[in-house]
């Protein structure tokens, strides 16, 4: 069955955007993007109090900021209620609060998987069904949901964090299509290194690494990620205007309004391509397997 791309057509007016983990890096960077575009901005973050100065930026500047602990069963809905009896309608929700926790996968205990994927996963889709019904009923909104190469292409001391982000991924592609008759747009970013903070904010399972992985691909991965070894080539200001002209259609994004995954990052364009030739050789080598696993027909 082949499907034709759907077109989306966006209000001749600001935005109202819905912006997650702004504290620092992307997020912050985004936000400002889109202030500076005279949009209003929601900036969160889990505790504002530490980052009062970015606070007071985005305040003065029109916006707001409000405390959001995405990990809370119950806090999604409680903002989303508190913004929309404000008269605030959201155009645009970008979940991109996140953190990752780092090892080697036979390392991660029950407790530091679900941790990652309540973050990574159900905070997310908690503010998707929080927020999707009042767009489909005003007939437009923009959901990004900023993703990783990780969940994409399968990095080694990246498991918890790349099954999280994984799943989101696959959330979001059922959504896409079932929210385009409305007029609702999900938009997929494949983050890859940027100048974020990203570092800073990766954990540590309890479990220690075992010996055996001394000298892996993996033992390497987790050192420069835990050790601040990483070294990142992309700039996630310039991410950021690629995010935001690719959500209101305009520059880079012109055009593109159907799009529904945005790879941003230059280390993304080789991982972007493995994922794509591991799909190709998948075929070549099971395709006529695959094929004849059909039931008989009498």
């Amino acid at each position: 069955m082949t499907t034709q791309a759907p077109t989306f057509t966006k209000p001749n007016r600001p935005l109202t955007w819905l912006i997650t983990g702004c504290s620092s890096g992307l997020g912050l960077s985004l936000a400002r993007t889109a202030q500076s575009n005279g949009h209003t901005v929601i900036a969160t973050s889990r505790q504002p109090s530490r980052t009062p100065a970015l606070v007071s930026e985005i305040t003065q500047n029109g916006g707001e900021w409000h405390t959001l602990d995405v990990d809370s069963a119950t806090a999604a809905s409680k903002l989303i209620s508190k913004l929309e009896s404000a008269g605030y309608k959201i155009d645009v929700l970008v979940n991109n609060a996140g953190y990752a926790i780092i090892g080697a996968v036979e390392q991660f205990s029950d407790g530091e998987l679900r941790a990652q994927m309540e973050t990574v996963y159900f905070g997310p889709s908690r503010l998707i069904g929080a927020v999707v019904p009042g767009m489909r009923e005003r007939q437009f909104g923009v959901v990004v949901n900023v993703s990783s190469g990780a969940g994409l292409e399968g990095r080694e001391s990246m498991g918890a964090y790349a099954a999280a982000k994984a799943a989101m991924d696959g959330l979001c592609k059922v959504l896409a299509k079932e929210v385009a008759p409305f007029n609702v747009r999900i938009l997929t970013v494949w983050l890859g290194v940027f100048n974020t903070q990203f570092g800073s904010g990766c954990r540590s399972p309890a479990s220690p690494l075992p010996v055996d992985y001394v000298g892996s691909v993996a033992a390497q991965m987790i050192d420069v990620l835990l050790t601040g070894k990483l070294v990142a080539d992309g700039d996630k200001d310039k991410a950021a205007k690629a995010m935001y002209e690719v959500v209101v259609g305009e520059g880079v994004g012109a055009g593109r309004e159907s799009e529904g995954f945005l790879p941003l990052g230059r280390d993304m364009i080789p991982r972007v391509e493995l994922v794509r030739d591991r799909l190709v050789h998948a075929l070549d080598v099971f395709g006529d397997i695959a094929e004849n696993v059909y039931v008989e027909k009498e």
